[in-house]
């Protein structure tokens, strides 16, 4: 049975919680290569991620652009995805976040499980079971590694006031999880999906 299909109590059913890719980085580190438009088996990483959180279940699904925002929503199959451009992309992840929480008011999502572009190891699997761990819109959520928190994150809605206020710079919801760790259910992936980023030339390795 899919995560979005389970009865109450039992996780989301589909439309309650909506995802979130934020992808609007300019690749600093990469000598300036925006990380959507990288490429990852044929298509842009962006393409591939949003598709991901739609096979996963998540309804609406919200794409934060913004190095390179026309190029990115030009190049890759964004349908079934609602674009949002973070004019302010340069100030790091946290206005991102923002931006992406401030575009689901009035979707009527309860949560929201947010994704982040340059982790292409993490795919439908891991993305499922952390989407089954919602209860309610007080739910927090986070895919674990050998114990250790990472992505993709969930986070009901009776949050979000909260992880925007705290997001800031490039710690995106580091901090509001840091000072709320022991409300979050740990969602161990390790054997669905591999956690490694895309950050340096010598990461690019990991695409195909």
């Amino acid at each position: 049975m899919n995560a979005w299909e389970r009865g109450p109590g039992d996780g989301p059913r589909h439309g309650t919680v909506a995802g979130l890719l934020l992808a609007a980085g300019g690749g600093r580190r990469l000598g300036g290569r925006p990380k959507a438009l990288l490429e990852h088996r044929g298509r842009p990483l962006v393409e591939n991620a949003a598709r991901v959180l739609r096979a996963a279940g998540c309804r609406p699904v919200h794409v934060v652009l913004g190095a390179s925002a026309d190029e990115a929503a030009g190049r890759a199959d964004l349908s079934g995805s609602t674009v949002v451009r973070n004019p302010e992309w340069a100030r790091g992840m946290g206005s991102s976040l923002r931006a992406g929480l401030a575009s689901l008011a009035g979707t009527g999502a309860r949560a929201v499980l947010v994704l982040l572009v340059d982790q292409p190891g993490i795919g439908v699997e891991a993305v499922s079971r952390v989407l089954g761990a919602y209860r309610s819109p007080s739910s927090l959520a986070s895919a674990s590694y050998g114990g250790k928190r990472g992505h993709p994150v969930l986070f009901g809605a009776d949050h979000w006031a909260g992880i925007a206020a705290s997001a800031t710079g490039d710690r995106g919801a580091r901090a509001y999880l840091e000072a709320h760790e022991d409300a979050i259910t740990l969602v161990e992936c390790s054997d669905v999906a591999e956690a490694y980023d895309i950050d340096t030339p010598d990461d690019l390795s990991h695409l195909d």
